[in-house]
């Protein structure tokens, strides 16, 4: 069996996931949405994909998808979950999930009510490379793991018109790439944080378009990471123990083939890779495909999803944008 999906919206992580979906071995593309038939066309065109519709509605009324992907920015995914639980729809949500947590509980609900799969798309989960990592850390490749350090930053080639850069929107670097970070730290450490600080800087349209962060963890864990829109950085992630260190050096868009990480101790430096097999978005589809064909757990579960949102929605109101 396969999961038939419609995609909603038709920007640039849309474009990704549909480009990716002729790897999946457990999906199909059914239909897109736009907000205009022309760009729906142009989208659908680009991707073989049977049927445009030029409105959102009009994708939730297609019967040949089974499954939603949402890729609308970030203050539409509240409502357009909900409308696409309510049409009969399971959903693959874009992070982040929601503009706050009452939000998400919310999404959940309506997911429980609809009897429907809903997840949160943070692809980096289904590459084995974390994976891969995760084992390396329990297994005690580094000792006690007490220092996590990740960061996600680019600078945008533009800023008018960025829906990244729209406070209507719900954008910014923290709600844009700090999430990575966050959704990082949380799954190393195993545990909610007890103490979040972060410092941002504000872009003249008024979002974050830097921050930096530090987390607190039961244990003794500690976490900083940093993050940005407007600001290029090397995109890494580095897990730091008592008997030495592991760098990963591309943790957000791991490559199909030889995804590499190291690990560093005072016996040398020994570096491992691992092949996917498939695109990062292909391997994220088929998560959601078995979840919904098969029964098994989302790749990202609610109760980190919540998790995640808590600690958004914390370090936002310390920046001033409580949204």
């Amino acid at each position: 069996m396969k999961l038939s999906f419609a995609i909603l919206g038709s920007g640039n992580i849309a474009s990704q996931f549909a480009a990716a979906i002729a790897g999946s071995a457990r999906c199909t593309l059914a239909a897109v949405g736009s907000r205009s038939a022309e760009s729906a066309a142009r989208f659908a065109a680009a991707h073989t994909i049977p049927r445009a519709h030029g409105s959102y509605d009009a994708l939730l009324a297609d019967p040949s998808a089974q499954a939603v992907y949402i890729s609308l920015p970030n203050s539409m995914h509240h409502e357009w979950t909900l409308k696409a639980l309510a049409a009969g729809k399971h959903v693959l949500c874009e992070k982040p999930f929601a503009t706050n947590i009452a939000q998400a509980r919310e999404m959940f609900a309506a997911a429980r009510s609809h009897k429907k799969v809903l997840a949160e798309a943070f692809m980096y989960r289904s590459h084995p490379l974390t994976a891969a990592v995760q084992k390396a850390v329990a297994g005690g490749a580094i000792g006690t793991l007490k220092m996590i350090r990740t960061s996600f930053l680019f600078a945008a080639s533009k800023t008018a018109g960025n829906i990244r850069f729209d406070p209507s929107l719900h954008g910014g670097s923290l709600m844009d790439v700090g999430c990575y970070c966050l959704s990082y730290s949380r799954l190393f450490a195993g545990a909610e944080p007890s103490a979040m600080h972060i410092v941002g800087h504000l872009h003249e349209s008024g979002i974050d378009d830097y921050a930096a962060g530090t987390l607190a963890f039961p244990g003794g864990i500690l976490a900083n990471f940093a993050c940005g829109i407007t600001v290029a950085a090397d995109n890494t992630a580095c897990l730091h123990g008592t008997g030495g260190h592991i760098e990963v050096p591309i943790p957000w868009k791991p490559p199909v083939e030889n995804a590499a990480f190291s690990i560093i101790t005072p016996q040398g430096r020994l570096t491992q890779s691992v092949t996917a097999g498939k695109p990062l978005y292909a391997l994220e589809a088929d998560d959601f495909a078995d979840a919904v064909l098969d029964g098994k757990p989302p790749r990202v579960s609610e109760q980190e999803t919540l998790g995640n949102q808590a600690c958004l929605d914390a370090l936002r109101q310390q920046m001033g944008l409580p949204y």
